[in-house]
């Protein structure tokens, strides 16, 4: 019971904005003589499978979609309070990703993941943004990497609520700021989708720990506090632990 009172409270704070979220009159097809017609429609339909899309993410970050079961986008819709094709529409792109898999005429089933495609995933990602950081380290002056300090610090507020949904957002703005300096587009694109994979939850532990979440984010603070101080010492040891011990 008490399990299921905690499922609907996250549920109920993802469908907060639900009125927000509301398919326009103009989305679902209506529009007056005024009013110019499908382009408006077209761009409202996408901004709303955005906003669905958005929180399904942060749903499964938070544990409610649970590794393994099944959703339907019905269902789901009226927790948001939006007809099941933004929904849809929203859940396809997470199959795209890998994060559900398609269930013909049932939904979408959570993607089940176990301890060695998390340390796979951080296997690629040291090997992508290691080499990056250190060369960082070496040529980014002490100014610009105290331009990233606000980023790190929305890390640790996070995880000092043990907002987890708010947390993974800021944990990838902080490692796409970093890359960001490299000048590399791609590499950045290609290392955000890897770390956004490995925050998904893993089956039979569906939530990271608030523990976890600061230990995590103070190694962020700790990594800018050395390269601001141009530590390479440091700096390179804790890239590695940081990767090593998959979090962020």
């Amino acid at each position: 019971m008490e399990q299921g009172r905690a499922r609907d409270d996250v549920w109920a704070r993802h469908a907060s904005t639900s009125s927000s979220l509301r398919v326009p009159e103009q989305a679902r097809g209506e529009h007056t003589h005024s009013e110019a017609p499908a382009p408006r429609a077209a761009v409202q339909r996408h901004s709303v499978r955005g906003q669905i899309l958005d929180a399904l993410r942060a749903a499964l970050v938070d544990g409610e979609l649970v590794p393994g079961q099944v959703y339907s986008a019905p269902a789901l819709g009226a927790r948001f309070g939006v007809s099941a094709t933004p929904v849809r529409e929203a859940m396809q792109q997470l199959a795209v990703e890998g994060a559900v898999e398609v269930v013909p005429n049932r939904g979408f089933r959570v993607a089940e993941r176990g301890p060695g495609e998390l340390a796979e995933l951080a296997e690629v990602r040291a090997l992508l943004e290691v080499p990056v950081m250190l060369r960082l380290a070496r040529t980014v002056p002490p100014t610009g990497w105290c331009a990233l300090r606000p980023l790190a610090d929305a890390t640790v507020a996070a995880a000092a609520v043990g907002d987890r949904a708010s947390y993974a957002e800021a944990d990838r703005a902080f490692h796409r700021a970093v890359l960001t300096l490299a000048g590399n587009a791609q590499l950045v694109m290609v290392a955000d989708e890897l770390h956004r994979r490995s925050q998904w939850p893993l089956e039979g532990n569906p939530v990271t720990r608030r523990a976890d979440l600061l230990a995590d984010a103070s190694e962020h603070t700790a990594l800018l506090d050395a390269l601001i101080a141009q530590d390479l010492a440091v700096v390179q040891s804790l890239v590695r632990e940081h990767f090593a011990g998959s979090g962020g």
